[in-house]
């Protein structure tokens, strides 16, 4: 795992301070990542497309990530870790700002791509240097800390930027994105430790992981989970708008709620995975399935609504360090490939999530059903999960023996 050799990283005052960098870089790539989400209706009217081929966008990102996330891992297994995670936080930078200047669909849609290529080497490298900043028995809790950059900007990032998009247009809003994402890399460079250990070995040789059924299940989890999400959160601006009755004006204000249920989510997801890993994880995917079934019938109510979000959003979060401190368990060998690639299936969920979701639109299909699709993806991910927890107490007890 590695380690923090700066000296004056040792001392506990130091420590979040190095955290805070990433989690600052982290709510940069989130506010990228989810805005289009509140933007989905006005970015399909300005293009010219329908709300299906809008919601293609995320899916564009989401493959970059899938598509980037190892090939980046590879090409990055040997450079500093220091000068790897600003490297890919500039990359970001430019790639928000193509998004900016985009003139039409097609550009978009590229633009996007080229802004993801980074996320998933970025998160996975991220987490591992997160982890390896704190003593063993706080490693989920670092790994949730740099991920509740990740929550903040669903908090105040996605809100603002619908805000934004609403009064100066959704071109803007990827302006304001390359600002924040300056910001993230100057606090990269001026907080992050001069030298950061890293693991020995051969980065090729570390996909032999990948043998491991543990790891596989993992991974399968991470990506039906966010399957489950994105097949329904991509759509949260016509949901809230068409199906349960609110204005425009109201949609920034419940994005900013179901924000905050995001960064409770991953704190207590930290906590959790500190405390009981598996049996929470277990818990948690059982509750969202349970969740998102009863949002269809709610979706006409809209305070039903919006209490059910904000518990759907809370109970989706907490499972992103859980899902991210066990594939770093079950890889301990290999465990920047293996967190990198965990990065890759979350955002193969979020591409099949908004591709399902997409889809079901485009085959007629209310916007009321889209809970029903995560509710049964969450269902497929408990079954995997369970299944990984047998193999693991099985592996337990053979070395045991």
């Amino acid at each position: 795992m590695t380690t923090p050799t700066d000296p004056a990283l040792a001392t506990p005052s130091r420590t979040p301070v190095a955290l805070l960098a990433l989690a600052a870089a982290a709510f940069a790539i989130g506010t990228s990542e989810f805005v289009v989400m509140g933007l989905l209706p006005d970015m399909a009217l300005d293009l010219g497309v329908t709300l299906s081929q809008a919601g293609l966008l995320v899916t564009g990102y989401a493959m970059g990530v899938v598509v980037g996330a190892p090939v980046f891992a590879v090409a990055t297994a040997r450079l500093p870790r220091k000068a790897t995670l600003i490297a890919l936080a500039s990359l970001f930078v430019l790639g928000n700002l193509l998004c900016a200047l985009a003139p039409n669909y097609g550009l978009l849609m590229a633009a996007r791509v080229i802004t993801a290529l980074a996320h998933g080497t970025f998160f996975g490298i991220g987490s591992v240097v997160a982890a390896g900043l704190v003593a063993p028995s706080k490693r989920s809790q670092a790994i949730a800390l740099m991920f509740t950059g990740l929550t903040l900007a669903n908090v105040l990032g996605v809100p603002l930027g619908r805000i934004i998009g609403e009064h100066y247009g959704w071109r803007m809003t990827f302006a304001s994105i390359v600002v924040i994402a300056l910001a993230a890399v100057a606090s990269l460079v001026v907080l992050l430790p001069r030298h950061i250990e890293m693991q020995k070995g051969n980065i090729l040789r570390e996909f032999t992981v990948l043998a491991d059924r543990r790891v596989l299940l993992a991974l399968a989890t991470s990506a039906l989970t966010s399957a489950s999400l994105f097949c329904v959160f991509t759509y949260i601006a016509p949901l809230l708008t068409q199906v349960s009755g609110f204005s425009n004006a109201a949609v920034a204000p419940i994005l900013l709620l179901l924000g905050v249920g995001l960064t409770i989510g991953s704190t207590v997801g930290g906590r959790l995975g500190d405390r009981r890993l598996v049996p929470s994880m277990l818990l948690v995917l059982g509750l969202n399935a349970l969740v998102l079934a009863l949002m269809h019938f709610v979706l006409p109510m809209k305070a039903a609504t919006v209490v059910l979000m904000l518990l759907w959003t809370t109970l989706s979060f907490a499972l992103v360090p859980l899902l991210q401190t066990l594939i770093v368990q079950h890889a301990d060998a290999a465990p920047n490939l293996a967190s990198t690639l965990n990065q890759g299936a979350f955002n193969l969920g979020n591409a099949t999530g908004a591709w399902i979701g997409s889809g079901m639109l485009a085959a007629g299909a209310p916007l009321a059903d889209l809970p029903w699709a995560g509710a049964a993806i969450t269902l497929g991910a408990l079954a995997l999960a369970a299944w990984s927890s047998r193999l693991g107490e099985r592996t337990t007890t053979l070395q045991a023996a």
